[in-house]
């Protein structure tokens, strides 16, 4: 009996999702002329990988109840790694990738590492990281955007035989990814179980350490590669780029059924909260909301998916 009414409760929430995104895309196609226009379409499609991209690695920390909010400014350090390799020491664009990838990388291990081993809060952390990368950002751009080109803009161009760009395919694998591994492999069940109960996980042999430091290095390489996508879309590195992208990448994974409180959540599920964000903010965008009302209303949405959160765990706790 349980079971049922576990499948239903589980089956009401990716309704409400799909009529959440189904509804706004109607709502939008009402009030804004050109929504349903291939010109908006593309946007979209061309935004998506690098929230994507970071999304999936925040749902793997929320999971593992913890928070990373230093991805945006990971992000930004990353793609100016890339710019700068490329521009000023002229390495080829895969090497530079490779560097940007790398500090990504570098970034999220140093976030596990001091919350897995020190035992330190990943808020305190991660927020401490979020204003260094910023600042390695400036740093290592002078503070002034790097124009790369068209050399990084093919990451970024459709693909003649999709029709969409190798950068959207690459993060669609990734969620495929990440939800194979939440739901069928033993690292994803320890996730999981950690995220849930992470005193009653150790009493049953699991060592939590390994597995959050590996959820937060993910969450930085992701977010360096992020910056490459972002990078290629832009055509250059600016060291600004994913100011309030962490926000945007929790509000879409808690929309999608993570819990903040760890212990549950889908990959799947957050790429759809990743469309709903995308939608909402060029929907805004196109009836003419200005960026402080757009960031009033990213909030609200925020505060309402921790609203959604919450009755979610109430009524599973019921």
């Amino acid at each position: 009996m349980m079971t049922v009414i576990n499948l239903l409760k589980r089956h009401v929430e990716e309704n409400f999702i799909l009529a959440s995104l189904i509804l706004l895309i109607i709502f939008f196609g009402i009030v804004a002329e050109n929504f349903f226009t291939l010109a908006t379409l593309k946007t979209i499609l061309n935004q998506l990988p690098a929230l994507t991209t970071v999304t999936v690695g925040m749902t793997l920390v929320l999971i593992v109840a913890g928070i990373d909010l230093s991805v945006g400014a990971v992000l930004g350090f990353s793609a100016s790694v890339v710019g700068v390799a490329v521009v000023s020491l002229g390495m080829p664009i895969p090497l530079a990738c490779l560097m940007g990838l790398v500090a990504g990388l570098v970034c999220g291990s140093v976030n596990g590492l001091l919350v897995s081993y020190l035992s330190l809060p990943s808020f305190i952390v991660t927020l401490g990281m979020l204003e260094m990368a910023r600042g390695l950002a400036y740093l290592t751009t002078d503070s002034q955007t790097v124009y790369i080109g068209a050399a990084i803009q093919k990451i970024a161009l459709p693909l003649p035989v999709a029709g969409v760009s190798g950068a959207l395919i690459f993060s669609l694998v990734l969620v495929i990814a990440g939800q194979f591994l939440l739901t069928r492999t033993v690292l994803g069940r320890y996730i999981v179980a950690i995220g849930t109960n992470e005193r009653a996980a150790r009493m049953s042999g699991i060592d939590s350490r390994p597995y959050r430091f590996l959820v937060l290095a993910v969450s930085g390489a992701l977010a360096g590669l992020g910056g490459i996508f972002n990078a290629a879309y832009l055509g250059s590195a600016d060291p600004n780029a994913g100011i309030g992208l962490e926000l945007s990448a929790i509000a879409a994974a808690v929309i999608g059924g993570t819990s903040l409180m760890g212990g549950r959540g889908s990959v799947v599920g957050a790429f759809a909260g990743v469309l709903i964000i995308a939608i909402l903010q060029n929907g805004l965008a196109q009836i003419g909301v200005t960026e402080p009302s757009k960031r009033l209303i990213t909030g609200a949405v925020i505060v309402v998916a921790v609203l959604i959160d919450r009755w979610r765990s109430q009524h599973k706790a019921g």
